[in-house]
């Protein structure tokens, strides 16, 4: 090509890579959340590292300081410093930023990539879709981020109001008030973070404080698919979507699942809940279950709990909460797809159905798709942590899960693991919390037309 064809040869491609550019967050949804949550987390350990966000006023470690930042944005809870004692009110002030502006993110990110897979399927898989999203005049993005923070808001402004009084009457004004808005938005986010050194073990016997932070993380875990499904069909079950119904269903069983297996491994334990009465142990238990699908708060050390108890917490950790929600895990709506299609196989079924509907097999592929990408995260992320720690395999175990889920239970094992160690948990908490998303929205996209099919061969199995 001559020199004087060079200039015009650009100026021709050139408004096509601006569109290229330009294109980059619908042609690739994923890459765009991971890249957001990236910043943000760049941006809150940034802040986390200045003098001003310690409490002794020195810059806190790289380690510790991106780990928090995190941990924060992915509403996990866990930490390898104390929240109350190591951090200045302003460094508490943008944790409370960070979990809000990660809770917030994590559903409006969830709720664009589900927008993203209905335009990219036909007419009538979008329109099945966007039932399973949302409803009605609630399929415009404009109106489901509107929701999204408005009801955010509003419940949190609720929870506040429960616990605010409560918090004043022990501590007074200035501290009542902080810890009130503090709690209400960490509960309903899910994170697990806590501003009191010894977390909340000192207000065990106090139901006003205990109960609604228990009712904002169920409530919470729930996911917003649901609750716009609730705020135009209120009550009418069989006005629910399926996806609705799982949620509700398969939460509420695993609730009261949890409830009876953490307590039964508990009951007799005495360095737990073994010199209870009989109505504190199964509250605690309660409360326990609850926090076990993502919640993250703790009013009994879970380093005291039984090897079995916790590898039942282990389960529950995993599965997590609702889809496009601030709960982790693989979500209940997949283990609920995984559960359906071994009771079909047993049955001898060709096809899964539940609550008069046909679940196509395309959304168990992403069920397994997602719940193998979370046990190998689980399974490298472990071998890690073995290599830079002795502690037990339980333990260990016990740590990784909980920041795969974005839980936030922890052993203890957080605080006592070196720099490498933290980071490897720090990225796990960012994969535990964007992958399956970017996982699920990205499978849901992909589509390919074959022309051909080769023959049926079953190969042996089991």
């Amino acid at each position: 090509m001559s020199e004087s064809r060079l200039p015009s040869a650009l100026r021709r491609s050139l408004p096509a890579r601006v569109r290229a550019v330009a294109q980059f967050p619908a042609s690739s949804p994923a890459l765009l959340a991971l890249l957001v949550f990236g910043a943000v987390v760049l941006a809150f350990t940034a802040l986390l590292s200045l003098p001003i966000a310690a409490a002794d006023g020195r810059p806190t470690p790289l380690a510790d300081s991106m780990f928090t930042a995190v941990s924060a944005v992915t509403v996990t809870g866990l930490v390898t410093v104390n929240t109350a004692l190591h951090w200045s009110f302003f460094g508490q002030v943008v944790i409370l930023l960070g979990i809000q502006a990660g809770g917030l993110g994590i559903v409006t990110i969830a709720l664009l990539l589900a927008r993203a897979v209905t335009r990219n399927l036909g007419v009538r898989g979008r329109l099945l879709a966007q039932q399973g999203i949302s409803t009605g005049n609630l399929g415009e993005v404009g109106s489901l981020l509107r929701i999204v923070i408005v009801t955010t808001l509003v419940v949190e402004a609720v929870l506040a109001v429960f616990l605010v009084p409560r918090f004043i009457a022990v501590e007074g004004w200035r501290e009542g008030i902080w810890h009130g808005v503090f709690y209400a938005v960490s509960s309903f986010n899910n994170a697990g973070f806590v501003t009191h050194a010894d977390g909340l073990s000192d207000f065990r016997t106090d139901p006003l404080i205990l109960v609604p932070i228990a009712v904002g993380v169920f409530v919470g875990s729930l996911g917003f698919p649901v609750f716009m499904i609730l705020m135009v069909q209120r009550l009418h079950w069989h006005r629910w979507n399926l996806h609705t119904k799982l949620t509700i269903v398969v939460s509420t069983i695993l609730l009261v699942v949890g409830t009876i297996i953490w307590g039964a491994f508990e009951w007799s334990n005495p360095d737990t809940i073994g010199s209870m009465s009989v109505w504190e142990k199964i509250y605690n238990a309660l409360f326990a279950s609850t926090m076990t699908r993502s919640g993250g708060f703790s009013i009994i050390d879970p380093a005291e709990s039984l090897p079995a108890t916790l590898l039942a917490t282990d389960a529950l950790m995993f599965v997590g909460g609702g889809s496009a929600s601030t709960a982790g895990g693989i979500k209940v709506t997949t283990i609920a797809l995984l559960f359906l299609a071994i009771v079909a196989e047993a049955r001898g079924d060709k096809n899964i159905m539940i609550f008069g509907r046909t679940i196509p097999e395309t959304a168990l592929r992403i069920a397994i798709s997602v719940t193998f990408l979370g046990a190998t995260l689980v399974l490298l992320a472990t071998g890690l942590i073995m290599t830079v720690s002795t502690a037990p395999l339980d333990r260990i175990l016990f740590e990784v899960i909980s920041a795969f889920a974005t839980c936030g239970l922890s052993v203890g094992l957080s605080e006592e693991l070196p720099p490498m160690g933290k980071y490897v948990l720090a990225a796990l908490m960012f994969a535990g919390r964007v992958g399956p998303i970017g996982l699920a929205s990205a499978l849901a996209i992909r589509h390919r037309n074959i022309l051909f099919r080769y023959p049926d061969e079953r190969p042996v199995i089991g």
